[in-house]
């Protein structure tokens, strides 16, 4: 750009600078294919799905980029099992990247005399500034509901720290308080301010804050979301780099400084002017509403506010009979239980005296008298184990039945969380000494 205008991207008559130029054409393109092919409920599934057939040309690639140019020496799938750095997502963000380096190359060479691209900024930035808002959204309505950190289960509670994973330590640290949740929620919801152009930038600083917050922790504690929440901050990066002159200027310098905000192509009919203003209205009801339902309903289904079975709980083993004998609590037994952990929405986990884990499948049946059915996760029905239950109103307090060929006699305590410290010791004002333990 000149030196007449060097902050303001939409000021013409200015020329831009050549690297300006070529960064634009960089971004426009990346920018706009890593959107199509990862919308991640951004925008509504209406609006996504006539990405489909765009994605469906780039999954056809992958398999072929993977095993001619990248030779990755193994096999994997599109699907990743929750995981948004899956190699799938590694390649197709390869080929996006290298997609856009040629089409910068190309662009560039057709269109070299090209002074600027004022409209087509202005469009790519309300792409990235309605996907960025709508993802932050996406990650704060969550924190508000407390549906993405869950309180820490008793399971969780009684496992030691060197057994959580880094993401789980971090789920366990995010999930014990509400209200930090609130407030993370809150802080990552005022990327809203980025779907108007007078608060882009002030929303643009915030979010700038809270994306590179949920960066650092994917990172620092392996969480696999690092792909997107590192363009979230790329992509704020972007819009930022429209007044970044001008910011450095008011924080550095003193120097007083105005923002002017992104200019729109001008539409010099009124019907035009309503249409834009309703279609952007509708899409914004259209994106948050259904988010909103979504979060509340979450709430009551799997949340916690959702209903539960007095069955589920986290049960500790004080006595196993087998065979009308008392076993005695041996470490080396690899089929008495120690612990029983039952979650809702969860297959069932049973911990042996070896430490040695093992999932199943469960299913209450109630009658006359309750039993539950455990069956390994990812073996045949027959396996299924049928057990009888007593239980008080602390929940399952004995389990009688068959085990394989022979009967058993389960007494069980149920462990309850204001039994440890972790969620009793409660809120202070006052500490005459730090409570480190």
């Amino acid at each position: 750009m000149n030196n007449q205008h060097p902050t303001n991207l939409l000021q013409p008559p200015a020329a831009w600078n050549w690297y300006e130029k070529i960064l634009f054409r960089f971004f426009f393109v990346f920018f706009i294919l890593f959107i199509l092919l990862n919308n991640n409920g951004a925008f509504p599934t209406e609006v996504a799905s006539f990405t489909a057939p765009i994605s469906n040309q780039f999954s056809k690639l992958v398999p072929w980029i993977s095993k001619q140019v990248l030779k990755i020496p193994y096999e994997f799938e599109q699907n990743g099992y929750g995981s948004g750095d899956n190699t799938y997502s590694y390649v197709i963000l390869f080929i996006i990247f290298s997609i856009a380096v040629l089409a910068t190359i190309l662009w560039s060479t057709i269109d070299w005399k090209r002074k600027s691209y004022v409209k087509l900024y202005y469009w790519l930035t309300v792409l990235v500034r309605f996907y960025v808002a709508f993802m932050l959204f996406n990650y704060g309505i969550v924190k508000i509901i407390k549906l993405q950190f869950p309180s820490p289960h008793v399971g969780r509670l009684m496992q030691p720290y060197g057994e959580s994973s880094p993401m789980g330590l971090a789920w366990t640290f995010l999930g014990f308080s509400k209200g930090y949740n609130i407030f993370m929620g809150v802080a990552e919801c005022a990327a809203l301010l980025l779907l108007f152009r007078r608060t882009m930038t002030f929303g643009a600083i915030i979010t700038l804050m809270t994306a590179a917050n949920i960066m650092a922790v994917n990172y620092f504690f392996d969480v696999p979301v690092k792909i997107l929440s590192t363009m979230l901050v790329v992509m704020t990066l972007f819009l930022l780099a429209h007044d970044i002159k001008r910011l450095c200027l008011f924080l550095f310098s003193g120097k007083p400084v105005s923002l002017p905000t992104i200019k729109a192509p001008v539409l010099s009919k009124k019907w035009m002017r309503i249409t834009k203003l309703s279609l952007k209205i509708l899409l914004i009801a259209a994106t948050l509403i259904p988010k909103i339902n979504y979060a509340f309903s979450a709430d009551k289904e799997y949340g916690e506010n959702a209903a539960t079975s007095t069955y589920l709980g986290f049960y500790e083993v004080k006595k196993f009979i087998v065979n009308n004998k008392e076993v005695p609590a041996i470490s080396a037994d690899s089929t008495q239980w120690k612990h029983l952990n039952i979650r809702s929405q969860r297959p069932a986990t049973i911990r042996f005296m070896t430490d040695s884990l093992k999932s199943y499948e469960y299913k209450f049946i109630y009658g006359k008298e309750n039993y539950i059915e455990l069956t390994p996760v990812g073996e045949p029905a027959y396996t299924k184990k049928t057990l009888k239950i007593e239980s008080d109103r602390n929940g399952i307090t004995s389990l009688s039945g068959k085990l394989d060929a022979d009967s058993v006699q389960i007494f069980l305590h149920r462990k309850k969380k204001d039994e440890f410290l972790l969620m009793n010791r409660g809120f202070n004002w006052i500490n005459e000494r730090p409570f480190n333990r």
